[in-house]
């Protein structure tokens, strides 16, 4: 069986849209079938406790593929932590103003309300080694492909910046939509109290 008839397959059992294309609830399927719905909290958690309580921040819709890039990583030697999640805006604007109006380096060009961190639809990774955090490794990339054989937007493969840590999904509604459009679009439903994912 061809992996788009294995997902075109999945698809049809969990009742959503047949197109082949593996949205959040096609992976999140993917991943109960593997290793079966995730624990409640404190019971044989599926990733280390930083990650689990980072995952834990993010919609439901991502957390399974969050643990899922974690669980892959592994598979090949590779240590990595789920370090950042959902961020509220103001969490975004303190960021923001780190190597502007505050000490240290620049780590984001979004303010609150444009970065997708704000939406619980994002998340950032880091590569340990031997317990020690690496900011800049080639397992990376590693992780960015398997990230993106998830389903997953990576922000290693960006044009103009790019975000080698950053993982996100994009709604089907975002599917045709350039970022900008998204975030307006994501704003709009966080102030109509709607979900990302509605």
């Amino acid at each position: 069986m061809t992996l788009d008839a294995t997902i075109r397959a999945v698809q049809s059992k969990i009742g959503v849209a047949v197109d082949g294309n593996p949205g959040p609830q096609t992976w999140a399927a993917i991943h109960r079938a593997i290793v079966g719905d995730v624990p409640a909290a404190g019971v044989g958690k599926l990733a280390d406790e930083r990650s689990e309580r980072t995952i834990a921040t993010l919609l439901p819709q991502v957390q399974p593929l969050a643990r899922a890039l974690v669980e892959s990583a592994a598979t090949i030697g590779i240590s990595i932590k789920v370090i950042s999640g959902t961020r509220t805006y103001d969490e975004q604007n303190v960021l923001y103003e780190q190597g502007r109006t505050n000490s240290g380096r620049i780590v984001t060009n979004a303010r609150g309300g444009y970065s997708n961190h704000n939406f619980g639809i994002a998340f950032d990774i880091g590569v340990f080694e031997g317990g020690r955090y690496l900011e800049e490794s080639p397992a990376y990339k590693a992780v960015g492909a398997l990230g993106m054989k998830l389903g997953l937007d990576w922000g290693g493969s960006w044009r103009t910046i790019t975000d080698e840590p950053h993982f996100q999904i994009r709604p089907a509604w975002a599917r045709e939509m350039s970022e900008r459009d998204m975030l307006a679009e994501l704003r709009a439903r966080r102030a109509r109290g709607q979900s990302a994912f509605a």
